[in-house]
């Protein structure tokens, strides 16, 4: 799981906000959800989500990930019944979309994007990533990388890392610091997390091989044949 923490109310009012959310009882369940849209109302999943995990209700009683999910959508349409309408008056979308992932003890490790009206999708061996926000730069590294039955933890760690990145390089609205988080089955604890800034050795370390990789391997590609043009 990789985020970035940069959240925008025009060119001029540019924040740092953490969108990594982590929910645990150890031996029990491991919860991580990264949150993207209006920062005021993910705030406001976040909180009441937070609120009934604290006090045993909620994700802490979920039965499996994909109930958790349904938790997860409750609240957002919770906060959609009370922000919504006033929004959309002054021309506003309810923007919000989330991911769910981790493990309950003796189930199967997943992940699911939840959507602003509150229904789960699930990654599946087909498609075995998710993201939200801005993706379509980033995206193209994971489309071309990861394979579910052959990308190990480690890889799809970097694979998240230089997606993200390439979407900074591209995109002003995403920032660091980025959050990258690694789980492995049956872990039932998040101890594994980094926190890169942008001057953070190993970030700015693979950043630089991965353009260098990159206009090597552009280098080496066959020549392409170009013929005169006829016209």
């Amino acid at each position: 799981m990789a985020s970035d923490s940069r959240t925008n109310a025009g060119y001029d009012q540019v924040n740092v906000c953490r969108k990594m959310h982590t929910f645990v009882r150890e031996n029990d369940r491991a919860l991580v959800l990264l949150t993207s849209g209006s920062l005021s109302l993910t705030q406001s999943i976040v909180e009441l989500l937070r609120r009934d995990f604290d006090a045993g209700e909620g994700l802490a009683r979920a039965s499996s990930l994909y109930d958790a999910a349904r938790v997860v959508g409750e609240q957002v349409r919770r906060v959609g019944d009370l922000d919504r309408a006033a929004l959309e008056r002054d021309g506003y979308k309810f923007n919000v979309h989330l991911l769910l992932g981790g493990q309950l003890r003796g189930q199967k490790p997943g992940l699911f994007l939840i959507y602003p009206e509150g229904n789960p999708l699930s990654a599946t061996e087909e498609s075995p990533y998710l993201q939200i926000g801005e993706s379509k730069y980033g995206r193209p590294i994971l489309d071309r990388g990861i394979r579910h039955d052959r990308t190990t933890l480690e890889e799809a760690a970097k694979y998240a890392l230089i997606s993200l990145d390439s979407t900074m390089r591209s995109n002003v609205t995403v920032g660091p610091p980025i959050d990258l988080l690694v789980y492995g089955r049956d872990e039932l604890r998040l101890d594994r997390h980094r926190r890169l800034d942008a001057e953070d050795p190993d970030l700015k370390g693979i950043r630089a091989q991965w353009e260098q990789a990159l206009r090597k391997a552009v280098l080496e590609l066959p020549a392409i044949s170009l013929r005169p043009g006829t016209g």
